[in-house]
């Protein structure tokens, strides 16, 4: 979207005097919906359609002007380049404009076809002439930003603005780290004048930070802060900020991809002389160049750099909607030079649109397998992002609140690759009248029981649990693995046609299977079916601490469900106890004590643990354990990585043998990180926590000191307690 919403004298055309045509009051209407579009979009920073909305009424227009020249006007935005210039900043002239690329709108192969087939058509080639040579380049989703040099110092920054005249933000580009403040003299010759062309973009991990900052900032109730719809405008409202110690806070990225003007070379030759060679040139004076870009050949060479980069797009740390591609010969540039403003040596190879404008019918609110509660948008059919969508999340109520979304709002949705679709904003202006205000329902809609929040948590879960059908194969998973009763041989998908064929409805039903109801299933024969039931004769054996493991209670892992088994040492104590009991347990605060009593107090629970005894399901009960201290009590040690020898049980079970508690995540009361090989996020947060770091060697050391330590303590303190 490249369009202005002036036109050359500033002025609005003129409207005719005589009656409009059809073709004329649509042209009229669309160049101002364009205008209105590209001011939202350039100018605030604030899209209301998405681009390929903008696209379409953009080749309306185009279309409209073609069949009837006499309406193309001065202001149209077909004969504009770029966005209006904004009062706040000095205006910059362009020596050299920032011209626009044409875009070709067949997103499939014969698109980069007929590129090929233009190109070659314009040189005059005949069919067995030679391929010609092309820079194949992604097409960012930022701001076309020219950087001046004079003399190898940066001293300009301006943006496109309309093509010909830009803004200066010299002093919130400087905030990018990436963009060289000054060139290298050595090396590669500088010339006196050198204006770099390439685009501002944010990464979408910077991108999803800043918008945690800015919620943040917002339930702690800061004035005029607001959330970014997407990185495009959070890296446009970054450079347009006048006070560049915000723009700094807002972190900014640069690709560089060519050139502007160039003056005063102190040697007679310019060191590149294709455009791949440029680009290499711009690597060598510091600039970033992205690595995707290749030198190909032919029709050939552009259609499998297209397909490459529509099936990687999605893995990309930043946004991009096409590839660009332009002829590698700058002689042959020359050659085909312009038609209008757009250079005929180059054009934009767009992707199939990934957001799209479509109607909210309904708000249907999902119950998942864990429970939560999850609002969906129903939507009319639209083709986004190379598929039909008809529902799109809307993740929690928090969120659909944030967005104001609305049965029959007009709202834009986007498909990434293979992330589900999403809501991302309303078009208010299209609103019905008395659309009512989203409002999650407070119970659940499949079973009936009560939703619940968690304190600090966005989303409701059913508290049905084991009683609610939707999330009945989660339970028997859950409930089957072998940390918890251990049922070998009950996986997924045999736990699916159970399900689904209703031979079972609750955990207890497992247990009254036959082998009639088995070997009716698909792919199960009787020797697997006589398997399946002697693996569950085989679990009713099992440990207290594994069965309340496997009765699934929210926030209760296989470490605090050993916990409390220690603690009560039977299983009705355990149902039975208060809160306060509760919190008495080691590691258990106010939010594990309240899911363990929301839990019990659910009558179809109780009933689900007592058929379970009556099948047979038993173990091992007696008085509390005795809780002498350990040596790594009150310590809590995070596994990351491959050990080299020990396994990640093994070495769980030597530390919990220990007194230590094994945790799932890394936080400021970590007491020590064990990281073997291949260790990810963990290491990183520990690093950055200042936790110690332990390799498999160190762990023995520490388990073998403490030990000993123990032991010195324990014989120290029974000689004090000596007459």
């Amino acid at each position: 979207m490249n369009l202005d919403l002036f036109s050359d004298d500033g002025a609005q055309a003129a409207k005719p005097s005589s009656p409009l045509t059809a073709d004329a009051l649509r042209a009229q209407q669309l160049r101002q919906l364009l205008h209105r579009y590209a001011h939202c979009y350039y100018t605030l920073d604030a899209p209301e359609v998405p681009d390929a909305e903008y696209d379409r009424l953009f080749r309306a227009l185009q279309s409209l002007e073609d069949i009837n020249p006499e309406l193309k006007t001065a202001d149209s935005p077909t004969q504009r380049v770029g966005g209006a210039v904004l009062p706040e900043f000095q205006t910059v002239r362009h020596q050299v404009p920032m011209l626009s690329i044409r875009t070709e709108t067949d997103n499939e192969a014969s698109g980069a076809s007929a590129f090929d087939a233009r190109i070659r058509r314009e040189l005059g080639l005949l069919e067995d002439a030679p391929e010609i040579d092309y820079v194949a380049e992604l097409k960012f989703d930022g701001l076309a930003m020219s950087l001046r040099y004079e003399k190898g110092v940066l001293v300009q920054a301006a943006t496109r603005g309309d093509g010909e005249y830009g803004e200066d933000v010299t002093h919130n580009i400087r905030t990018i780290g990436q963009i060289p403040l000054q060139l290298p003299h050595d090396g590669v010759p500088l010339p006196a004048v050198l204006e770099v062309r390439g685009e501002v973009y944010m990464r979408r991990d910077d991108f999803d930070a800043l918008n945690e900052r800015q919620l943040k900032k917002i339930s702690e109730g800061a004035k005029g802060e607001k959330t970014f719809v997407n990185p495009r405008n959070a890296a446009a409202g970054a450079v347009r900020q006048l006070d560049s110690n915000i723009a700094a806070q807002r972190p900014l990225s640069f690709f560089a991809y060519g050139l502007g003007e160039v003056s005063g070379w102190p040697t007679p030759s310019v060191p590149y002389q294709t455009h791949f060679e440029l680009l290499q040139t711009l690597k060598a004076w510091g600039f970033p160049v992205a690595i995707q870009t290749q030198c190909v050949k032919g029709a050939s060479g552009l259609i499998g750099f297209h397909e490459h980069i529509a099936a990687t797009r999605d893995a990309l740390p930043y946004d991009i909607d096409g590839v660009v591609y332009k002829v590698n010969d700058l002689s042959l540039q020359v050659q085909l030079g312009f038609v209008t403003r757009e250079p005929r040596w180059a054009v934009a190879h767009k992707f199939p649109a990934q957001e799209e404008l479509t109607t909210v019918q309904a708000i249907d609110v999902q119950v998942g397998r864990t429970g939560k509660l999850t609002p969906v948008a129903k939507l009319a059919p639209v083709f986004v992002g190379g598929v039909t969508v008809t529902n799109a999340t809307l993740h929690n109520e928090d969120e659909a609140r944030r967005k104001d979304v609305r049965v029959g709002d007009t709202v834009i949705v986007r498909r990434a690759g293979d992330v589900i679709p999403e809501v991302v904003g309303v078009v208010l202006d299209q609103r019905v009248e008395n659309a009512e205000i989203f409002t999650m329902p407070r119970i659940c809609p499949v079973c009936g029981s009560e939703a619940v929040r968690d304190e600090g948590e966005a989303d409701y879960r059913c508290s049905g649990g084991l009683f609610c059908s939707a999330q009945r194969k989660q339970a028997f998973l859950h409930f089957a693995q072998r940390r918890a009763v251990e049922v070998d041989g009950l996986g997924e998908k045999l736990i699916d046609q159970l399900v689904d064929s209703g031979a079972v409805r609750t955990l207890p039903d497992l247990y009254k299977l036959g082998l009639t109801a088995l070997v009716q299933l698909d792919r199960m024969a009787e020797k697997s079916a006589v398997n399946i039931l002697k693996a569950l004769e085989a679990s009713k054996d099992t440990t207290l601490p594994r069965f309340i493991y496997g009765l699934g209670i929210r926030h209760v892992g296989e470490a605090t469900a050993k916990e409390f088994a220690k603690h009560f040492g039977t299983l009705d104590a355990f149902m039975n106890a208060p809160e306060e009991a509760l919190l008495e347990v080691s590691d258990v605060g106010p939010v594990v004590a309240q899911s363990v009593r929301a839990f019990f107090q659910q009558s179809h629970h109780q009933e689900i643990v007592a058929q379970l005894r009556a099948c047979g399901v038993h173990w091992e009960e007696g008085a509390p354990a005795a809780r002498a201290p350990q040596p790594l009590t009150g310590q809590t040690v995070v596994l990351t990585g491959t050990l080299p020898t020990l396994g990640r049980d093994e070495a769980k079970a030597m530390l919990e043998a220990a007194g230590a508690k094994v945790a799932g995540s890394v936080s400021a009361k970590t007491s020590y990180v064990v990281a073997g090989t291949e260790a990810g996020s963990k290491l990183d947060k520990a690093m950055a926590l200042g936790v110690p770091v332990l390799d498999e060697a160190g762990l023995l050391s520490l388990l073998q000191t403490a030990q000993s330590e123990h032991r010195e303590n324990a014989g120290t303190d029974s000689q004090e307690s000596q007459p």
